[in-house]
């Protein structure tokens, strides 16, 4: 499977605003299930990630949201490019959305 491309224009983008057109775009994903995944683990992580892990992240973000939740959740396998940071993610969703873990001011706030 062939993953998709930055588009030009990213690529040139300042750093600081390449996070937060990141972060912005993993909590508004058109899905609830993905804005409750995506935004707290990329609020969390994007800050420490690597540049090569950020095109990673870049990229999925241009993914379906049906397969992205459907690789989160297991239900399909994710392309062997992703499967790590798949794999971060959703054991991340796990711990912050298990039974006893929200929090009265908000999903997995601690």
């Amino acid at each position: 499977m062939m993953l998709p491309e930055r588009p030009a224009e990213d690529r040139a983008e300042d750093p600081g605003a390449r996070l937060k057109r990141l972060a912005m775009r993993a909590g508004r994903r058109g899905m609830k299930e993905m804005d409750i995944v995506l935004g707290p683990w990329a609020q969390a992580h994007l800050g420490s990630m690597a540049a090569a892990e950020l095109d990673l992240f870049d990229r999925l973000l241009w993914e379906n949201d049906q397969d992205l939740l459907a690789w989160v959740l297991g239900q399909a396998a994710p392309p062997a490019d992703y499967a790590g940071l798949i794999g971060r993610i959703a054991g991340d969703a796990r711990d912050r959305l298990r039974p006893g873990a929200l929090r009265p001011d908000g999903p997995g706030r601690r």
